[in-house]
């Protein structure tokens, strides 16, 4: 495993994270098995967030491992907050409260990093920055981000929020490239074309902001899987005949995709799976060259100038 460091924060992270968004309906011996396969394999990040399973991904975490301070310090522990069951809510006192059950869940005095996870239209960012102030001086939050945010939604946090905001957790795979796809085809009239998201991928890069790239395996929004999917015919044909010129699997491939990018993406693994956790590892002991990387690109379905 190779490691990053985040920018304005003093975290050496793991390449690749955890995502523990699924862990919630496994065994106690299963989530066990995972984290401590992801140990041995090198990751250190693992990623959370109040809403997953209503709470009890993050329970399930701490209780399997039996969470103590020797463990907790080999973590770099993050969460999100602000999905609430029909609304968004940014406010000062949800975010308190949101993080105060997670902290007890996983069974920690701190997070490493809190995201704030989906954006509220009714966000008063003076709030936010009140409550991020009080988790910060109580010691209950090291670092901070968003998920899911643009640009301009970011730098509207920024005027009032003093704390650097470190990390941006958006959705991102070969097969959902519009953060990429834009870029090309500036000018023109295409589809492509349609800046969706403000060139978020340009401002985190401009701004030391890590882009976390969560369901890397994902097309569409939730709509399945594109490995070993017939839809997706000429890229799985693609993937495999590089990952078999290389020695890997298919899942090693997708994950070295996303991480040959300069802007040094970080994967969150959704994988429940230890076998593919391992797959995916392997990813960070692989450089796709740029043409193998255009190549898979393309086979996707997308189209250069």
């Amino acid at each position: 495993m190779k490691y990053i460091k985040i920018a304005n924060s003093d975290l050496n992270a793991s390449q690749i994270a955890l995502g523990c968004a699924g862990i919630g309906h496994l065994s106690n011996q299963e989530i066990a098995t995972l984290v401590h396969t992801s140990l041995a394999e090198g990751i250190n990040f693992f990623d959370h967030a109040d809403v997953y399973g209503d709470g009890q991904s993050e329970a399930k975490f701490a209780e399997a491992l039996d969470m103590n301070p020797r463990l907790r310090e080999t973590m770099i522990l993050q969460t999100k907050c602000g999905i609430r069951k029909g609304y968004f809510d940014f406010s000062k006192e949800h975010i308190l409260e949101a993080v105060d059950g997670s902290l007890k869940r996983l069974r920690t005095d701190f997070v490493d990093v809190l995201l704030l996870h989906r954006p509220d239209a009714l966000v008063e960012p003076e709030e936010v920055a009140e409550a991020f102030t009080i988790l910060q001086d109580s010691g209950k939050v090291k670092h901070f981000g968003v998920s899911n945010q643009n640009p301009r939604q970011i730098e509207l946090l920024k005027k009032f929020v003093k704390q650097k905001l470190i990390i941006n957790q958006l959705q991102m795979s070969v097969a959902h490239t519009g953060m990429i796809d834009a870029g090309f085809t500036v000018n023109m009239k295409m589809d492509a074309s349609v800046d969706r998201d403000g060139s978020i991928l340009d401002y985190c890069r401009l701004h030391d902001m890590t882009i976390q790239a969560w369901s890397p395996f994902r097309y569409g929004y939730f709509d399945g899987i594109f490995l070993d999917n017939p839809k997706f015919p000429e890229l799985n044909q693609t993937i495999n005949a590089i990952a078999s010129a290389k020695g890997v699997t298919n899942t090693t491939i997708v994950v070295a995709w996303l991480l040959r990018h300069p802007a040094r993406i970080q994967p969150i693994l959704g994988t429940s799976n230890p076998a593919r956790l391992k797959e995916s590892c392997k990813a960070a002991d692989i450089t796709l060259s740029r043409p193998e990387w255009y190549e898979i690109y393309l086979a996707a379905g997308n189209k250069l100038p």
